[in-house]
């Protein structure tokens, strides 16, 4: 069959790249094109468009970007139609995927949502749009089913697929750069991650490197993404001369005593590696005045809180995120050994709630019957 899937984020293509792995293992001749990365292109599919040229993050970005995203747009609906996919397979990135399903659906396309927009955060009127314009949903977490039930729609919950993902590195082998940044230095470590796009990195990383002297006890080490470059990085620094580590963010959070981490899904990998942290955000001033005024009830933006609807991890926001509020934090879960302790114990909590994992297998199969079958 062939398939035509959307994600764009590092995240989305993760996540898309091992439900690719499993597709692979049902379907005989399976086609992918895809809007991805690099994880799966290895997996056998086609890019298109790669992540890192989608990635805009916040309002005023957005409304800054519109000609390259309404560009993106277009030539999304062509290439789908050109294409002739069986199926086509959205993974999260909702402003984009959503105008995406509402084209296929018009042209007869069967859409499946892979990792369900946070729609119950952000437009709870979206779900209107996701029971037309979708044939199968799939929730990775745990109470959103819930939330789609309350509007007659039966979406499927199939897990978390980071619960795979971590499990697949543990069988991988150690980090041979992060050995030698040990070797050099034995005092334990920090992990600094700044996130994944130029504005994340560029608003976060300086507050995170300006507290690094007030703990002289502690090596640091940031978290790098192999598609940004050095000179990024070291342009928010200042004199820093704090060491980066490329794309090895789990073998660096699995050797860390505590981390600092931009929120978004490094917030909840950190939580399933039981690495106590402190999360960290800042946006366009614009952005955070329009986002607040849209998201409701909504009292958490890291998963671990939001999974646990209670406070799991603190979050410094906007004006929070600076050097004193941060230090101060850092030294709760790294000092105190009481708070160390009600973080880990929080933590067991919450992998006891996301199960067993199995996600990328479950909807690959989900997905798959309702094309042989259901359809």
């Amino acid at each position: 069959m062939k398939y035509y899937i959307i994600a764009g984020e590092a995240s989305g293509d993760m996540h898309a790249a091992n439900l690719i792995a499993e597709l692979n293992k049902l379907d005989a001749k399976p086609e992918y094109r895809c809007w991805g990365g690099d994880l799966m292109q290895a997996q056998g599919a086609e890019v298109v468009k790669h992540y890192r040229d989608l990635a805009f993050m916040g309002f005023a970005e957005v409304l800054m970007n519109l000609r390259t995203i309404n560009n993106n747009l277009n030539f999304c609906k062509k290439d789908i139609i050109d294409y002739k996919p069986d199926a086509l397979i959205l993974v999260d990135y909702p402003g984009f995927n959503l105008r995406i399903a509402k084209f296929a659906k018009q042209h007869g396309i069967l859409v499946y949502y892979y990792i369900s927009p946070q729609i119950w955060a952000w437009k709870k009127s979206r779900v209107h749009q996701i029971k037309r314009n979708m044939d199968k949903v799939f929730c990775i977490l745990p109470f959103e089913a819930d939330f789609y039930a309350k509007y007659n729609y039966k979406a499927d919950y199939v897990g978390h697929p980071l619960l795979d993902e971590l499990r697949k590195h543990d069988k991988i082998s150690t980090s041979t750069e992060l050995e030698k940044l040990k070797a050099a230095d034995s005092r334990p470590i920090i992990a600094l991650l700044p996130g994944s796009r130029k504005q994340e990195i560029s608003k976060i990383l300086p507050s995170m490197v300006a507290i690094i002297d007030s703990f002289p006890q502690y090596q640091f080490i940031i978290s790098g993404v192999k598609w940004q470059s050095e000179e990024l990085y070291r342009s928010k620094m200042g004199n820093s001369k704090t060491p980066i580590l490329w794309g090895d963010t789990y073998h660096l959070l699995q050797n860390s005593y505590a981390a600092l981490v931009t929120s978004g899904t490094a917030t909840l990998e950190t939580a399933l590696f039981n690495i106590p942290q402190v999360v960290l955000y800042k946006a366009n001033k614009a952005s955070y005045v329009i986002a607040k005024q849209i998201v409701k009830g909504i009292e958490f933006i890291s998963l671990p809180n939001l999974i646990m609807n209670r406070l799991v991890v603190t979050e410094l926001i906007q004006g929070e995120c600076n050097v004193e509020k941060i230090t101060s934090e850092l030294q709760k879960i790294t000092e105190n050994q009481t708070s160390r302790d009600k973080m880990l114990a929080d933590y067991n909590e919450l992998h006891e709630v996301l199960g067993n994992g199995n996600a990328s297998l479950k909807t690959a199969k989900l997905l798959y019957q309702h094309l042989l079958f259901d359809k």
